[in-house]
């Protein structure tokens, strides 16, 4: 297998954390362990093909961890990975620069704002 190339650091960090969805699962599962059913549920807009993908391309990364039970019926939970917890401090900032941002652009953070337990800790 050939090393990839990287033209900057970023782009590795990118590639494993970046597009729609994967920062906002990230953010759910810093709350502690969920069910797919879960994350479906704290995220309405997003697929159930391209949330099993993205969750797939996390643990793949080692990002995350899947957790089975084996019961009947079945369980799977999801959980930030030690690896993962030290993207904590990135995405912290990634809320709080989104904050600002609204705050810039709407004037008010909570006009536009979904009621989330991640949303809820904003208020304070």
């Amino acid at each position: 297998m050939q090393q990839k190339k990287y033209n900057i650091s970023v782009e590795a960090t990118l590639e494993v954390i970046g597009g729609k969805w994967k920062c906002v699962i990230l953010c759910h599962l810093t709350h502690g362990k969920k069910r797919t059913s879960e994350l479906k549920r704290l995220m309405p807009n997003i697929t159930q093909k391209m949330l099993t993908q993205q969750l797939r391309e996390l643990e793949e990364d080692e990002v995350i961890n899947r957790i089975v039970y084996h019961q009947i019926p079945p369980k799977v939970e999801y959980e930030l990975s030690e690896y993962g917890m030290s993207l904590r401090g990135i995405l912290d900032s990634l809320c709080s620069w989104g904050e600002n941002h609204i705050v810039k652009v709407y004037g008010d953070k909570f006009s536009v704002l979904e009621d989330s337990v991640l949303n809820d800790k904003l208020k304070n």
